[in-house]
């Protein structure tokens, strides 16, 4: 078994005055050459964005982006001409594939929007660019509810990698078994909030750890809290 720790305090920052944006892995200006990523999870960026403001239009390709609401709601806009809004307890996942222009911007006038975006290494290039978005109960307590996988057809969002994302809210002194789909990944634990134990180390909020060589972790609650589980390639 090996294992990193990231803690909340080491992250990197980007602010502007309508953005407080924090980064796990080296991203824009923020550069750590230890933390370029970990497989082909690439980008874990942890947004605070005022009201009314938000991204303009700008592109992406090859990469398998994924946003999490977790407080207030999103509106998007892109190139194929999809538009909509994301709200707490749902999630977006696009493909950008071979290219797609697109727009975010906090859709309340009055409250801060805060998300987590993901970006994955996509399995195969230049594939059709995707959205979709589906609606999960984050709320369920002591129960992992896996929301992203590789495979077509299932209530998990679709994405082009062998790559699963979970979230588990668990409460103090309850424990949750994590259990790897694919042998060769690894799994990387980012604590959205509350405080837990796992493999011997205390993780506070926005804490995460990496790990890899292993076939199942256990996460045991000391307060109550939530945890993002992003399981993902290693190699290749």
């Amino acid at each position: 078994m090996k294992k990193i720790i990231h803690r909340s305090s080491e992250r990197g920052l980007t602010q502007w005055d309508w953005l407080k944006s924090y980064h796990s892995f080296s991203f824009g200006d923020y550069f750590d050459q230890q933390k370029m990523g970990f497989g082909a999870l690439r980008v874990l960026n942890d947004d605070v964005i005022d009201p009314g403001k938000g991204f303009d239009t700008h592109g992406h390709r090859n990469m398998e982006i994924i946003t999490i609401i977790l407080c207030g709601s999103v509106k998007h806009q892109d190139s194929a001409g999809h538009q909509g809004k994301i709200a707490f307890g749902e999630v977006q996942v696009m493909s950008a594939g071979s290219g797609v222009y697109h727009s975010e911007f906090n859709a309340s006038s009055l409250e801060s929007l805060e998300l987590l975006q993901i970006w994955i290494e996509p399995k195969i290039l230049n594939i059709k660019p995707r959205y979709e978005q589906k609606h999960f109960d984050f709320e369920k307590k002591n129960k992992i509810v896996t929301f992203v996988g590789p495979q077509k057809g299932t209530e998990m969002l679709w994405i082009n990698q062998m790559a699963w994302l979970s979230i588990v809210k668990i409460e103090a002194g309850e424990k949750v078994r994590y259990d790897l789909n694919e042998l060769e990944n690894g799994v990387y634990l980012f604590v959205v909030n509350g405080k837990m134990e796992v493999l011997g180390e205390i993780l506070k909020k926005r804490d995460a750890l990496g790990v890899t060589q292993i076939d199942s972790v256990e996460v045991n609650g000391i307060e109550e809290g939530m945890i993002l589980i992003i399981e993902v390639l290693m190699n290749g």
